[in-house]
């Protein structure tokens, strides 16, 4: 089934250095229907995750010490309505806008393991300074593109019932805060969903 979009209605570290970025997009994560306080409505929300890897972070797992690229994310409302964030960022993304064909439903999945150039702008809010993604572009001519260090991981109401192992607990939250697992757990009869195969991303080209 895929996340189709349509036109129709965490850590104690440094924050990523501003400027612009190369980075690799290996998560997408469905957080389901959750209710907007600014607006004070209820909206479908996704939530998309880079890795950048000239920024480096060093951690340890399972007694190893770990060298990873340090992540990035931004969260979108489930649309590609024409003032939607998610449409802007998409195409910027791609170079160019959708077509009629793409806005009756695009599967978001597509861009798993794609590259970008992602740009950073700080923004301080109390005594905290928070990285925000502020702009996607593709790559400059001539510039390689990199596979994902991380493993891919995705989840998507209609296509699996269960969160990825290793996903992050913030994100699993918020995962859990949705009206979707709310229904799906309160008949939690279901069958195990296989892990998403990484095979089938699509070979890593604009505009996915």
């Amino acid at each position: 089934m895929g996340l189709i979009a349509t036109d129709k209605g965490g850590g104690d570290f440094d924050p990523i250095t501003q400027g612009m970025h190369h980075a690799v997009c290996y998560g997408l994560f469905d957080l389901g229907t959750q209710f907007m306080e600014t607006f004070g409505k209820w909206g479908h929300k996704v939530l998309l995750c880079w890795e950048i890897p000239e920024e480096r972070i060093q951690i340890e797992k399972d007694g190893k010490k770990l060298d990873l690229p340090r992540a990035t994310s931004k969260e979108y409302t489930l649309s590609l309505g024409i003032k939607a964030n998610l449409r802007k960022d998409l195409e910027t993304w791609r170079g160019r806008a959708f077509t009629a064909d793409e806005l009756s439903g695009f599967d978001v999945k597509n861009i798993l393991g794609k590259n970008c150039l992602i740009q950073i702008i700080h923004q301080q809010k109390g005594d905290k300074v928070y990285a925000n993604v502020a702009s996607i572009t593709p790559l400059m001519k001539g510039v390689a593109s990199k596979q994902p260090e991380n493993p891919i991981k995705y989840f998507a109401f209609g296509d699996m019932t269960e969160i990825p192992e290793g996903t992050p607990e913030w994100i699993v939250k918020k995962i859990q805060a949705s009206k979707e697992w709310k229904a799906l757990n309160a008949n939690p009869s279901h069958p195990d969903e296989p892990p998403f195969d990484v095979s089938s991303i699509p070979e890593d080209s604009i505009p996915f």
